[in-house]
């Protein structure tokens, strides 16, 4: 049978013990082996491996042992308590051995855990899951995380006392990194917060978010516009160390300038505005956008914005010669100096 994401995730935090099997397939190694971990941590408990009810095969070696998924699905275990056979990273050539596995199998046999890539709805492994109904197949996406999975990642790390701008900046993180890397960082967050009660603020967050260019382009940006000329040289040469190109410099500070017109503009001021903004912005980064388009004020942000498009077309003119980066250097040096003008 076919499960459907919002029942996938049900299930893989409550596996049937009954079924035959669960096929997990995706694109994405990392959102296939979270999930399969979940499932299997679900299903057989603690201490499954040191039981041996969990048992692991390659994929690949179903192609020169076909019976060898079969004779673990039917061996007996020692222990009690439910049991599992898992092939990882299998491929069509082990469908024989799966559909030979999933014909044989009875009630009391270990279930049959498959993982594997991206899979063609003409798949004979994705056709077997999806007709058995003893078993389950489940397709995984790069869809962004549900409020719901979140939740789940952060309570299986014992992180709790969150409040609503905490937990809406964890969303909007978890959209922004790749599954393993928000996994790590709320391990990460979960260790720095230990022995901890307070709330989990912002800056907790921030402490534990993976530092990355952009983090690095931000504080180019922020050097920009708060007039910190003397500033400018060394950032760029960092970004350009960790091969930022000119133009995504460029664009990254339209960007930034852009949002702080957005705040400056409103007619309710910026301090309306900045609520406006969509992703919202939260804690410091919330206060410092606030603070950069009050004192620039929205005639200064036009002119800004003309200077970066300025810059952006002579970026991609076919006939400039002048070093890239050592023009954005001196549009950021001249808008610094603008921030300073009265």
């Amino acid at each position: 049978m076919k499960l459907s994401p919002r029942e996938a995730e049900g299930y893989f935090a409550k596996p049937d013990e009954g079924k035959a099997g669960l096929l997990i397939y995706g694109a994405d190694a990392m959102r296939v082996a979270l999930k399969r971990q979940q499932v299997l941590a679900a299903l057989l408990g603690p201490g499954a491996e040191e039981e041996m009810r969990l048992t692991r095969i390659p994929g690949s070696e179903l192609r020169s042992d076909p019976a060898l998924l079969l004779d673990a699905v039917k061996a007996v275990g020692f222990f009690p308590g439910p049991r599992a056979v898992f092939v990882e990273d299998t491929t069509n050539m082990a469908a024989p051995a799966i559909l030979a596995a999933l014909e044989d199998w009875d009630h009391g046999d270990a279930q049959i855990v498959v993982t594997a890539g991206q899979l063609k709805p003409s798949s004979k492994i994705r056709k077997a899951f999806e007709a058995n109904p003893a078993a389950y197949a489940v397709g995984i996406y790069d869809d962004p995380p549900s409020r719901a999975e979140v939740e789940r990642i952060l309570a299986q790390a014992g992180l709790q006392n969150i409040p609503r701008d905490s937990m809406s900046a964890l969303s909007e993180l978890a959209m922004a990194l790749s599954p393993g890397d928000f996994t790590q960082t709320v391990e990460k967050l979960s260790l720095y917060k230990r022995g901890d009660t307070s709330e989990l603020i912002i800056e907790d967050i921030e402490a534990c978010a993976p530092r990355s260019t952009e983090a690095a382009l931000d504080d180019v940006l922020n050097v920009v516009a708060e007039g910190r000329a003397q500033e400018i040289g060394p950032l760029i040469r960092r970004l350009q160390a960790q091969g930022t190109n000119a133009v995504t410099l460029c664009i990254g500070a339209t960007r930034h300038f852009r949002t702080l017109y957005a705040c400056a503009s409103d007619p309710g001021g910026a301090a309306q505005g900045i609520g406006k903004l969509r992703p919202p912005v939260y804690g410091k980064r919330r206060d410092r956008i606030l603070r950069q388009a009050q004192g620039w004020g929205a005639q200064k942000l036009q002119t800004a914005l003309t200077v970066l498009t300025d810059t952006d077309l002579s970026l991609r003119s076919a006939g400039q010669t002048a070093p890239a980066m050592a023009l954005v250097e001196r549009a950021m040096i001249r808008l610094a100096m603008l921030a300073r003008s009265g």
